[in-house]
């Protein structure tokens, strides 16, 4: 599984012209699922991404994470996160999970980390044609892949 995490100051998603969730100021993150991706992958990312400390204390300094700030969460399946651009110039989504293995994980995920939180989080559609909009705060993005744990 892939995480790609932006600190925002607010996100949005629309579908089909319609607002279809928002937040305020968090983290916006975009997820991937693998072949291979299974629940010791959603259990680790998940963890890390509400421990992960990108939020300033009152020194300045990001020692914070998304539960001591207060912050919302909008969590969005992305599965050209999953792309192999290694050979010519059209990236290959044959890493990424098919639907009936990727939608239950993305799902779960999303439950999982409103758990961690204390409070649900807003979520994209699986497999929508989504607009996302974002105000990225910093900017701080992060990228997380819990087969490449850096």
């Amino acid at each position: 599984m892939r995480l790609l995490i932006q600190r925002v100051k607010w996100a949005s998603v629309t579908i089909g012209g319609r607002l279809y969730s928002r937040i305020g100021a968090g983290l916006l993150v975009f997820v991937g699922v693998g072949n291979d991706d299974g629940e010791e992958d959603l259990e680790y990312l998940a963890g890390k991404l509400i421990r992960l400390r990108i939020f300033d204390d009152e020194a300045g300094v990001m020692n914070r994470d998304v539960v001591q700030t207060s912050g919302e969460v909008l969590v969005v399946s992305q599965f050209t996160l999953m792309a192999s651009t290694r050979k010519g110039n059209r990236p290959s989504y044959i890493k990424a999970a098919p639907e009936a293995v990727s939608r239950p994980l993305y799902e779960r995920f999303a439950v999982r980390v409103g758990e961690l939180l204390g409070r649900p989080v807003a979520t994209g559609q699986f497999g929508a044609d989504m607009q996302v909009e974002l105000l990225n705060d910093g900017p701080v993005t992060i990228w997380i892949d819990s087969k490449n744990k850096e």
